[in-house]
């Protein structure tokens, strides 16, 4: 059985993602039970639905129990590399990014790449999607609301990729009174802005065009707990230089950590060869 390459970019179509066994023992296939699920789903339907709504979506009841309970498995998994942050006025809760989940938890990993989960997401917006660059922190991340005024403000998930970025939303766990706010059409000249509000469940969807949505998620309350999952798609993964470097910073500042940001990136670096040493072996030159 082939595995999903998780350090790719490409679009890995018909790879199917490893088992992982859960509490009970079963194994759980990530893209199986994903394409059992979208089979009871009326597509052409929610599309329409989409399209209506300036490229946004929300389901209720999405994801299977069995995946729900490996992202709530993964939750335990990672809290100690949550990172916390806080920028006056704008937002404070934590972050894991991609690459720590990556050894931590790689269920998500591979429920990101599953092909039946790409190619649905594909036809609700249109578009060819592909997974992020490896490089990219916010592929997919775990954002935890875990201490009393955790919130982020009014915002745009702005694409600093030279094509779109879809992102793609599910409830993990949801102890709270936390609501994502929105607006629809806000970019749409001529076109009403419609507001909306939701709380996410465990399981829930939401599906949106990152440039588009304007919204927020409103301060947790005390004794209170929420954290979400984010799944980034793009439709060119190409990046400027510049872009790269303001996108890293703002991740470091705002999210994960300069540990974190930057260790992957010095680790894609290539070393200039040792001075008498040739550049493929251990030796002197």
């Amino acid at each position: 059985m082939a595995s999903a390459d998780t350090g790719s970019s490409r679009l890995p179509r018909g790879v199917i993602a490893p088992v992982r066994h859960g509490a009970d023992g079963v194994t759980v296939n990530a893209d199986q039970v994903m394409n059992s699920r979208l089979r009871d789903l009326n597509t052409e339907a929610l599309r329409g639905e989409f399209a209506a709504q300036g490229a946004f979506l929300h389901v209720q009841d999405f994801l299977a129990p069995e995946i729900t309970a490996q992202l709530v498995a993964a939750v335990d998994a990672v809290g100690s590399s949550v990172n916390r942050n806080y920028l006056p006025g704008h937002k404070q809760g934590g972050s894991v990014s991609r690459h720590a989940i990556d050894s931590l938890a790689p269920f998500i990993a591979e429920l990101y790449r599953s092909p039946a989960l790409i190619g649905w997401l594909e036809k609700l917006s249109g578009e060819r999607l592909q997974v992020s660059p490896p490089e990219d922190p916010h592929a997919y991340a775990l954002y935890f609301y875990t201490r009393p005024g955790d919130h982020i403000g009014w915002h745009y998930d702005t694409s600093y990729y030279a094509g779109r970025r879809y992102t793609l939303l599910f409830g993990v766990v949801d102890r709270s009174s936390c609501r994502l706010d929105y607006e629809l059409h806000t970019r749409e000249p001529g076109v009403t802005v419609v507001p909306g509000s939701l709380q996410i469940p465990p399981g829930g969807l939401v599906f949106f065009n990152g440039d588009k949505l304007r919204h927020r998620i409103t301060p947790l309350a005390a004794d209170e707990m929420r954290v979400s999952l984010t799944f980034e798609y793009v439709t060119d993964p190409a990046m400027h230089p510049w872009r790269r470097v303001i996108s890293n910073m703002k991740d470091a500042v705002a999210y994960f950590g300069f540990r974190q940001v930057f260790r992957q990136v010095f680790r894609q670096t290539p070393r200039p060869p040792k001075r008498g040493a040739t550049r493929g072996g251990d030796g002197p030159a």
